[in-house]
């Protein structure tokens, strides 16, 4: 998936799209490391981005494969931060249809 999907970098999150069937539901993947923190922190940013995620579904994404890497600094990140970085991976490159 990372090498034939399209990778969405940003200061927090790496987000990696793979296109699916459109009638497919989205599916969502997240990798969280040591390095961003204690479990606690780690399970925190889990659950934000899941939340995130779940809004993006409920606005009708839909047709992808999506993983997101959480880079150190995330557990510190604004929930408004996390949005952005989330909406600018779900959102579909400029000249698809």
């Amino acid at each position: 998936m990372v090498r034939a999907g399209r990778r969405v970098g940003g200061r927090v999150l790496l987000g990696y799209v793979l296109p699916t069937a459109p009638a497919d539901p989205a599916r969502f993947g997240f990798v969280v490391s040591r390095k961003v923190g204690n479990a606690p922190t780690r399970n925190l940013l889990r659950r934000r981005l899941r939340a995130i995620c779940r809004e993006a579904v409920d606005a009708g994404f839909a047709g992808n494969d999506v993983v997101f890497r959480a880079l150190p600094g995330a557990g510190q990140a604004p929930f408004a931060e996390l949005r952005e970085q989330v909406e600018r991976t779900v959102r579909p490159p400029v000249g698809a249809r």
